[in-house]
């Protein structure tokens, strides 16, 4: 029997996706990111000077943070405070990878942005939120700065979003929630650029394996779900904040 998914979408189907920018006052990117009851905070920051690896380079760096508050699952979760969980250090890793594919360091000069992603909320997919979000906040932090005068141009030079596939019962199914991604065969978070270009792939079969042939279809489901996402950026970036 095909997997049934509990809020009836498609196959294929995105959960309702939105992004309230300038969500918090002082940040100078702030957006609140919804994946259907998934929330997540992004606020970008950016400080003069960069790692001491990079003194004098000329050129910048973006670092990530990524915290789940105690109330955004059903049982409260602790707070991490100095020693972060393994699964905490590979999310904010992530984020920050993939938002700084989206960079030209030259162009951004001695500046160190930081990404802090919160989930307020957890229905799964945080992780793939807080990249997609965090881009929005990105953007408009760097449109602060050049607004200031602290940068000659925009030193973004790809946009970018990340979505989760998952196989259930041999089909694959977009942007997982909670009970799906628990029950899913193999779970996949997937990266890509507006040129559909990769820049990270993390696929895990749960029990057993899955085939080439699975590969590529939730690398297909992933793409058509990331140009969705890719185009909801635009216009939340186009309306007015």
């Amino acid at each position: 029997m095909a997997w049934q998914r509990p809020d009836g979408r498609q196959p294929d189907e995105l959960r309702p996706v939105h992004f309230i920018r300038n969500f918090t006052r002082f940040a100078p990117g702030s957006v609140l990111t919804k994946c259907g009851d998934t929330q997540v905070l992004c606020t970008v920051t950016v400080q003069p000077g960069v790692p001491r690896f990079l003194e004098g380079s000329g050129q910048g760096w973006l670092t990530a943070e990524y915290r789940m508050l105690p109330g955004a699952t059903p049982q409260r979760q602790s707070r991490e405070f100095l020693k972060l969980s393994g699964r905490t250090q590979e999310i904010q890793r992530l984020i920050g990878r993939s938002l700084r594919a989206t960079l030209d360091m030259q162009a951004l000069g001695e500046y160190t942005i930081t990404v802090d992603a919160d989930v307020l909320q957890a229905d799964a997919g945080t992780r793939t939120a807080s990249i997609t979000g965090g881009f929005v906040a990105l953007q408009d932090a760097i449109a602060h700065l050049m607004e200031r005068g602290d940068l000659a141009r925009s030193p973004i030079c790809r946009q970018v979003a990340a979505v989760s596939v998952g196989l259930l019962k041999g089909e694959a199914f977009l942007d997982l929630n909670y009970p799906e991604d628990v029950a899913a065969d193999t779970d996949c978070n997937v990266v890509m650029t507006d040129e559909l270009q990769i820049i990270e792939i993390q696929g895990t079969a749960e029990e057993g394996s899955f085939s080439r042939a699975q590969l590529n279809q939730i690398l297909d489901c992933a793409e058509k779900g990331i140009r969705e996402l890719l185009e909801a950026q635009r216009q939340a970036l186009e309306s007015r904040a």
